[in-house]
């Protein structure tokens, strides 16, 4: 008898202190108030739907946009006397790169001498059939052939003259290799001493223009279906880890290339100050915008602790409570909420840590 009165008494007295201890956790939860101090360096955010977020990253290349870029090739083979110009350099529209010496040259310039002489036999035999047809010496007929004559001897010079002026050349048979256009020297397979073969298919040069650029991603298959052209882009470099470029997807190319079993895509960029250069490596990031809504708070809110995710609800300074939630996808600086949180709650986004601590000690 006496046991089980004991029993009883020590069975009262375990509930008596469990009954007291959990309203004491319960009253210091309640009784947390924001000091003024904290409540003016604290910042909070509302939960908004938004439509949900996504992001790729993909690594790819700078190269040159080929409506801009040509290959220079030589018209004829010789020895190279001079080369003006060094890989990497800047070169101006019609600016002389090189120079070659050769015996088709020659060939041209005694093409032009002939046609030259041509020109003038021809207007002197007109000048003498229109003088004898008006004595009567000579028959119309004879006048215009001396004028078919003289327009053939005409078209003829103007030939060479246009060949002249197409491929720089001038006297002495001597080629003058010029810039087809404004840009940087690509490629330079030319150098001062060379022997040239004149059915030489190599290009001496290339020369791009680089103030717009393309920025080539490959894309794995399983990414495919989610790139999209009018994408936005953002591209970082190792050169430049800093700086973010900016442009959009503007073409997919539908075709895997069996190698690296990946698509390509481009995104065009302005390449102001001429900082990024063919062949420079890149990151490019592809951000679009999903078909559904969610809840979004901004990424500084969340609390990480024990492999679960918290955000700490702000109702007053008197009001403040956590909350688990479960999160979509993090992308930026914004996060995307799957569960545990309400359109309109206010969050905190900082001394969250801090709250945190002090109510869940």
């Amino acid at each position: 008898m006496q046991i089980r009165i004991l029993i009883l008494i020590l069975i009262g007295a375990i509930a008596t202190t469990s009954c007291k201890r959990e309203p004491d956790k319960e009253e210091n939860q309640k009784s947390f108030v924001m000091s003024d101090k904290m409540m003016s360096t604290t910042t909070t955010a509302t939960a908004t739907i938004e439509q949900v977020k996504n992001q790729l990253n993909f690594y790819g290349k700078i190269l040159p946009d080929n409506n801009k870029m040509v290959e220079i090739f030589p018209i004829v083979g010789g020895h190279v006397t001079k080369v003006y110009v060094e890989l990497g350099d800047y070169v101006k529209k019609g600016q002389l790169l090189a120079t070659i010496q050769s015996t088709e040259v020659a060939g041209f310039e005694k093409e032009l001498d002939d046609a030259t002489s041509d020109l003038i036999v021809a207007t002197n035999k007109l000048k003498v059939a229109t003088e004898m047809y008006a004595g009567n010496l000579t028959t119309e007929r004879d006048v215009l052939e001396a004028k078919t004559d003289l327009e053939k001897a005409k078209s003829q010079l103007s030939r060479i003259q246009q060949t002249y002026k197409i491929y720089s050349i001038k006297k002495d048979a001597t080629y003058e290799v010029r810039a087809p256009l404004s840009g940087f020297i690509t490629e330079k397979a030319i150098n001062e001493g060379m022997l040239l073969r004149s059915d030489k298919t190599d290009n001496i040069f290339d020369i791009a223009q680089i103030d717009d650029v393309w920025a080539i991603l490959n894309i794995n298959e399983s990414d495919i279906s989610q790139v999209r052209l009018g994408v936005d882009a953002t591209i970082t470099t190792l050169s430049y880890p800093d700086k973010k470029f900016y442009g959009k997807v503007d073409k997919i190319y539908n075709i895997i290339d069996p190698e690296t079993k990946a698509m390509q895509a481009r995104v065009k960029l302005e390449n102001k100050d001429f900082l990024l250069k063919p062949d420079m490596r890149a990151t490019i990031e592809l951000s679009f915008h999903e078909d559904k809504k969610m809840i979004a708070i901004p990424s500084s809110a969340i609390v990480f602790d024990k492999s679960k995710t918290y955000v700490m609800i702000f109702k007053d300074r008197n009001n403040i409570r956590t909350q688990q939630i479960e999160i979509y996808r993090q992308v930026g600086d914004i996060a995307f909420i799957a569960s545990g949180l309400n359109e309109g709650e206010q969050v905190i986004t900082t001394n969250q840590l801090l709250l945190y601590d002090a109510l869940n000690d």
